[in-house]
């Protein structure tokens, strides 16, 4: 274990404290924090936090400054050596150290020369810890030397030449910069004709008579002295065809010149460099700069290649018209061969040059501060690299390691030191010296043991204020050695809050990742380690969000016209918000036009300058929020109104950058149609996988023309641009060129992976295949990779291609197994892909539930209990338990008879359920068996029970027989489900008179054995109403309802036909009628507007003359019916039979079916008898049961379901 020091925190943030990362790992950078608190009494060993350059270039005409400043405790004292001995600086007057520092101060201004000071430097700070040693600072004064004299002869050329003017400046320190100008200190132009080499000499690749002066002039500017030197000036005079003829004709013989013809145009050949090879050697992380001039007439154009790859994108410049080639940061992947060719119409050169790239040293891995208590173990590491490889060398407090003090608990192992068991007096600097011929790399890392108890860094009582559902952040800064424990409480009393909901972080800092109104409160941080314990308490408040809840809307104003926008706004009452209102994210105009309220923006009199976007953005000091809105100002509207539509599609699509995966896409717009085009919508088509098909790639402004696209590998793409406005979207523009990208391996694996076996020995992953944009490349395939979970089996893999599913047999039955699936091609492999998790295939259960039991709990319900089975017999994914149940006799007919099997279903890991619908006064036998994904497990053994008696179901029939004046005889089926022993039928009847009027009420009991049952003594032609049901011990079943009429008699009959006969015959009788009618038409006219209305009509008083005589209020006094009164509408009664022409009357439906309990073929029922199972098997339809109530249900209910 090491410690960890965590930093105080400076500030604080709603919600946005940021984490302080623990500072010490096991190889990780630690320093200790700059508390007042701590630093009184904590010692540490020295660091240099300062020191002048290793090569350091002074300026003579000011004192020298040797740079070395140090921290620690108790504070260090500084010590110099020059050239490897002691410089004591108190034997030199001119040299001082600065109060409470290691800087030198030289002073060489009065008197003394720079020159006596050069040399190599090194500071020592040293404490009771240790010591740090600075670099081997390297003094020298710089130099700027004067040009040596020299006599410079004019020089004379011909049209076309080519020519290099010198300049060979003086070797100052450091190098100068070089530049040509004139007299008149003006540059001197260049171009790809004439231009200025690295050394600084100016190349003509061919003169032109302009070229013609007597002040090219070299000047070379020392920029540490701020001097310039200057050159003396060189003459150049190009001489045409025309002035050379005349001058040899006057002064020269022909021999003496070169003759009079112009210059022939001619190929290239290189100025410098020379030859056709060279080498050169740069140093890593500097900048390659590789140079061609060329002459030639025409002049010669210059190119780059790399010979053996290709020129970095993003680090390659070319400079001096292209003649210089640069690369940045240049690593030792860019060595090799590179050739520049210089090419004009006659011909051309090349020339290679063989770069070498090596490396002084650099750090991979530098020792960092390590803090350890006693008894603790470390580590540091000192990791470089360069070219050629340097060298590690060890030193401890200055002194190499190989002749310092031994220490026990130190092992060096090359780069690395083990510190094991450390004690609080081995406390050291180590330093790391890494080095090759081409530089070195010094280190400090000190090695502090401390024995320090807790201490809390972070100020006490801190109030953090969090807007709501935002992350909220409270610090716990703190220190101590061993490393403490950290621990947070919520209240005065709360216990430890743990990860579940809150996040601890290493650095102490608690997270409560979506702070919440309840959050708020009084959190205590504890620190704990060996040596003692400290806490510290911080509060929390949680704030409401800002929230506009009034945005402003887009505008579309004439000129002149006036406009308006809100922003109403919902806040935190404790917090205040500013609002400011900006426009194309600037501040407003400063106008008298702009004005505005609490929640108004109003802009008077619009102009044209006044489009744009205006934000509403409201600020409080922990949150901020925006809505913006686009103002459109149009012309008012002229005569006739202009023609708006949509653009024309834009056009001149054109590719340029194109990189592997990139491409920049250029288009001119095409006509906006009077309204302005806002936005442009670019889609792509996939000629090679997806031809015809066209997808959005991207959308840019309306004010653009050029989009930088993101391509994906081994894509076909053409691009077509969209242009869209105010009035909708122009047509597709052309497709631009084809751009095909390379290949590169897949960057995303299969989804939807599963292992499910269909068999008891195989596994058969799945997974959901990369479609051909996705593939990135040819020969996609996928790596299919499986091993057993809970085993020590390597993983087996296999590669397959064109399929989305491997069969892997011989597997065990039912074992879990970890799958993958890696998508690769022809380039490489794609990530490393999730492991997800299947199993092998089902086989059936082994083992039926044991110990069933059945509670009868009345008798159409039984409950039914079963132990589970053992989750190893299941073999397979547990679906739940399926119960078989039929009834085998019915009790009260003594007669057997088989009926196909019910089954329910309950599903999971349920040990009881509830088997409804059940037939009463039966006799069931049921088994259970357990069920998963394979199917049904053995069924237990038959477990029988008996439901007990219930109420019958109606009789199957009532007929009326023999009608006479004074008998009617009534003929019935039996119930055809009496669900136990019938004792008794129960008739009721009673007449209707001609006004529909119920009489009085008749009970009669008739024996359960009689089928057939004769009324006398009753009135003739009298209508009756019969209501009949069956009894059993329990109770009374449902009921059958049936009218019927005595016969008339004949001599009242003929009598009464005589004067019909005789009224019938007379006028006034038939128009009577005739009128009659005609009212009743009208009547019923009325009665069905009104029904359909919802309203009553006095058919209802006839109707109540039919109500069920049992469900009639009873009169308190003489306990006869009163009048009855149904909520619902009933229609009328017929006078006659309300039975179908056979007479028989169907039984009503039972109400207590497994219907009513959801049964299907994929019912179920709850625990508590609700259905959650499934009913199947094949049954013979049954008549419908009766009701089970034990009262005699009303005869109203069985009437109304005949009207």
């Amino acid at each position: 274990m090491q410690l960890k020091i965590m930093p105080k925190k400076k500030h604080l943030s709603a919600g946005r404290v940021p984490l302080v990362l623990f500072l010490c790992q096991m190889i990780g950078a630690l320093d200790v924090p700059l508390d007042p608190k701590l630093l009184d009494d904590l010692v540490q060993p020295p660091t240099i936090t300062q020191q002048s350059p290793k090569d350091y270039i002074i300026d003579p005409r000011e004192n020298i400054v040797i740079q070395c400043e140090a921290k620690g405790k108790p504070p260090p004292s500084f010590s110099w050596t020059r050239n490897g001995t002691h410089f004591d600086i108190d034997k030199d007057p001119l040299v001082t150290m600065k109060p409470g520092s290691g800087t030198l101060v030289i002073n060489i201004i009065t008197e003394g020369k720079a020159e006596t000071y050069e040399g190599v430097y090194q500071c020592t700070a040293r404490n009771e810890r240790g010591a740090a040693i600075s670099n081997n600072i390297v003094v020298r004064p710089s130099r700027s030397p004067l040009w040596t004299k020299e006599r410079l002869e004019p020089i004379t050329l011909r049209n076309g030449q080519s020519l290099v003017l010198p300049c060979r400046p003086p070797i100052g320190l450091p190098p100068a910069i070089i530049f040509w100008m004139d007299n008149s200190f003006q540059r001197l132009p260049q171009s790809e004709r004439v231009s200025q080499g690295l050394n600084g000499d100016l190349y003509f690749s061919n003169v032109l008579p302009e070229d013609t002066r007597e002040d090219y002039i070299c000047y070379a500017r020392f920029n540490h002295t701020q001097t310039i030197q200057q050159k003396q000036p060189i003459s150049l005079k190009v001489i045409s065809v025309d002035e050379l003829n005349d001058t040899i004709a006057a002064n020269l013989s022909d021999t003496e010149f070169y003759g009079a013809k112009p210059s022939k145009e001619r190929p290239p050949t290189f100025l410098t460099p020379e030859g056709n090879e060279s080498l050169k050697e740069e140093l890593r992380g500097n900048v390659l700069s590789l140079e061609c001039i060329a002459e030639g007439l025409p002049t010669p154009i210059i190119y780059w290649i790399k010979e053996d790859g290709t020129l970095p994108v993003n680090r390659t410049f070319y400079r001096n018209f292209k003649k210089t080639l640069q690369i940045t940061q240049v690593t030792e992947a860019d060595s090799g061969n590179y050739q520049c060719i210089a090419k004009n119409p006659l011909g051309a050169v090349h020339h290679t040059i063989a770069v070498t790239v090596k490396a002084a040293p650099y750090w991979i891995a530098a020792p960092q501060n390590l803090v350890l208590s006693p008894g603790e173990n470390g580590t540091l590491i000192c990791r470089a690299n360069g070219n050629p490889k340097p060298r590690i060398a060890w030193l401890t407090n200055g002194v190499p390691i190989e002749i310092a003090p031994d220490d026990p608990s130190r092992k060096i192992d090359g780069d690395t030191i083990i510190f094991s068991n450390v004690q609080e007096r081995l406390s050291a600097v180590y330093q790391c010296n890494a080095s090759n011929e081409y530089g070195y790399l010094l280190a400090n890392a000190f090695v502090n043991v401390l024995a320090e108890p807790p201490r809390i860094l972070t100020s006490a009582n801190i109030l953090y204020q969090v807007i709501a559902n935002r992350p909220a952040f409270l610090d716990c800064a703190f220190f101590g050695s061993p490393l403490p424990a950290i621990e947070w409480f919520k209240g005065t009393k709360g216990s430890a809050l743990h990860e579940d909901i809150y996040v601890l972080h290493d650095n102490g800092t608690l997270e409560i990742p979506v702070a919440q109104k309840d959050s708020t409160g009084t959190y205590t941080c504890v620190a704990r380690n060996k040596l003692g314990m400290a806490k510290n308490e911080v509060h929390l408040e949680i704030k409401d969000p800002t929230r506009i809840i009034k945005q402003p809307e887009h505008a579309v104003v004439q000129r002149g016209s006036r406009v308006s926008f809100d922003c109403k706004l919902k806040h935190d009452p404790t917090l205040v918000p500013t609002v400011m209102w900006l426009k194309d994210h600037g501040e407003l105009p400063n106008e008298e036009r702009f004005s505005i309220d609490k929640d108004h923006l109003v802009v008077t009199d619009v102009s044209d300058d006044d489009g744009g976007t205006y934000t509403c953005t409201a600020n409080t000091t922990l949150d901020s929020v925006s809505a913006s809105a686009v103002l459109r100002v149009v012309a008012p509207t002229p005569t006739p109104a202009p023609i708006y539509d949509v653009p024309n599609p834009p056009f001149d699509l054109e590719l340029t950058n194109q990189l592997d995966d990139s491409v920049q896409l250029t288009w001119t717009p095409g006509d906006d149609n009077n309204s302005p085009i806002t936005k442009f919508i670019i889609e792509y088509e996939d000629a090679m996988h997806e031809a015809g098909v066209w997808h959005h790639q991207a959308e840019v402004s309306g004010t653009q023309t050029t989009a930088q696209l993101k391509l994906s590998p081994y894509v076909n793409y053409s691009f077509r641009v969209m242009a869209e406005n105010n009035i909708g979207r122009s047509l597709p523009s052309e497709a631009s060129e084809q751009y095909l990208t390379k290949a590169a391996e897949p960057d995303q694996n299969p989804t939807a992976v599963e292992g499910l076996g269909t068999e008891p020995d195989n596994l058969v992953i799945t997974w959901k295949p990369l479609n051909g944009f996705e593939s990135n490349g040819p020969g996609l395939q996928y790596k299919v990779s499986w091993r057993q979970k809970d085993g020590d089996d390597e993983w087996t893999s296999v590669v397959v291609a064109n399929v989305s599913k491997y069969i892997v047999s011989g597997t065990p039955t039912f074992v879990p197994y970890l799958i993958k699936v890696q998508s690769l091609n022809d380039v490489g492999f794609a990530p490393e892909p999730a492991v997800v998790m299947g199993h092998s295939g089902e086989d059936l259960p082994m083992v039926a539930p044991g110990n069933v039991r059945v509670n009868v709990v009345n008798s159409t319900l039984a409950e039914v209990h079963w132990d589970p089975v053992p989750l190893k017999s299941i073999r397979g994914h547990l679906q739940g338990y399926r119960i078989y149940y039929w009834k085998v006799q019915s009790s009260s007919k003594r007669n057997r008879r088989h009926i196909e099997k019910k089954i329910l279903t309950f599903q999971g890991s349920k040990t009881h359920g509830m088997l409804p619908g059940l037939q009463p006064y039966s006799h069931y036998f049921l088994n259970v068996r357990v069920v998963n994904g394979k199917g049904e497990g053995p069924a237990s053994s038959d477990r029988g029970f008996h439901t007990p008696e219930g109420v019958p179901s109606a009789p199957s029939s009532l007929k009326i027989v023999n009608p006479t004046l004074d008998s009617l005889t009534l003929e019935w089926d039996p119930p055809s489900h009496p669900n136990g022993i019938l004792t008794e039928y129960t008739l009721k009847y009673q007449p209707i008179n001609s006004t529909h009027e119920l009489g009085p009420l008749v009970d009669l009991k008739i024996p359960a054995n009689k089928t057939r049952w004769t009324l006398k003594n009753l009135n003739f032609s009298t209508r009756y109403k019969f209501y009949f049901y069956a009894q059993t011990s329990v109770g009374s079943g449902s009921q059958i309802t049936e009218e019927a009429i005595t016969t008339v008699d004949e001599g009242a009959g003929k009598a009464m036909a005589s004067r019909q006969v005789d009224i019938a015959t007379q006028g006034w009788f038939i128009g009577l009628m005739c009128a009659v009618a005609l009212l009743i038409l009208i009547l019923l006219i009325v009665c069905f507007v009104r029904r359909n209305k919802g309203g009553k009509y006095p058919v209802k008083e006839k109707e109540d003359a039919h109500a069920d005589p049992e469900i009639q209020p009873m009169k308190e006094d003489d306990g006869t019916f009163g009048e009855y009164s149904d909520a619902e509408d009933h229609k009328p009664l017929k006078k006659g039979s309300r039975t179908p022409s056979d007479r028989t009357v169907e039984k009503e439906n039972s109400d207590d079916s497994l219907v009513d309990y959801g049964e299907g073929v994929n019912g179920q029922f709850n625990e508590d008898g609700s259905f959650i199972g499934q009913y199947s098997g094949k049954k013979e339809k049954e008549p419908a049961e009766g009701n089970e109530s034990s009262e005699a249900p009303s005869p109203v209910n069985a009437m109304n379901s005949f009207v």
